[in-house]
């Protein structure tokens, strides 16, 4: 239906592995970036609440700040085409005004915006119980980035282009590097992970996985 097989969509996965040594010479074209930003952009979340933003961190005198308090990404951070950090929402409340505005792109009703924002409510309240502290909702809103994040590395493996999730940083160093160079408000967001986009230096050993009987299980 959409030109690409099963077999090849395997293949890309197998390709898929998390690469710490890029090719500084070479780098991804805008076209090629932006069809991967447009995979998380069109990523599916929580009550469609689309709580992130993705900050393309292009700079080089940022990318040598954040180096120190980044262990995870000490060997790409320099040679990486493309770094990406996640942001996540600090404040989606079923009462919020991101949440309602969220819901008013949908093209419903005042009276279906109520009914909604009621359902949601109980969601969060009583379902998963992510209202009780700002860390829950922000952990929530976290969860949701990661479901992009996962479309971007795949979607980037189909077309030869590699990557590497990111969380072996200091979140409080991070998060204070990137506010004081004025890439967010710490009122409204703060960083869930990141990851590094281009092309591998060199081989990677072929990565191992569990057999598909320890990590699946039918219920029938």
């Amino acid at each position: 239906m959409f030109g690409i097989t099963k077999e090849q969509f395997l293949k890309a996965f197998q390709y898929r592995s998390a690469t710490r040594a890029y090719d500084p010479e070479k780098k991804i074209s805008q076209e090629d970036f932006d069809y991967i930003l447009e995979l998380g952009r069109l990523s599916p979340s929580s009550v469609g609440s689309e709580p992130w933003q993705f900050v393309v961190i292009q700079n080089p005198e940022l990318r040598l700040k954040l180096k120190p308090v980044s262990w995870g990404m000490q060997t790409q951070v320099e040679d990486c085409s493309h770094l990406v950090v996640f942001l996540a929402k600090k404040n989606a409340r079923w009462d919020s005004a991101f949440l309602r505005q969220g819901l008013g792109r949908r093209n419903i009703t005042g009276e279906q915006m109520e009914q909604v924002i009621e359902k949601y409510k109980s969601f969060q309240e009583q379902d998963i119980k992510v209202t009780e502290s700002e860390r829950a909702l922000f952990d929530w809103c976290s969860k949701q980035t990661y479901i992009a994040l996962g479309n971007m590395m795949t979607g980037a493996a189909v077309i030869g282009i590699d990557s590497c999730p990111i969380e072996g940083f200091n979140y409080e160093a991070v998060n204070q590097i990137l506010v004081e160079a004025g890439v967010f408000n710490p009122e409204e967001w703060g960083v869930s992970v990141m990851a590094t986009f281009g092309y591998r230096a060199k081989e990677i050993t072929r990565k191992s996985r569990k057999p598909i009987e320890e990590v699946v299980k039918w219920i029938k």
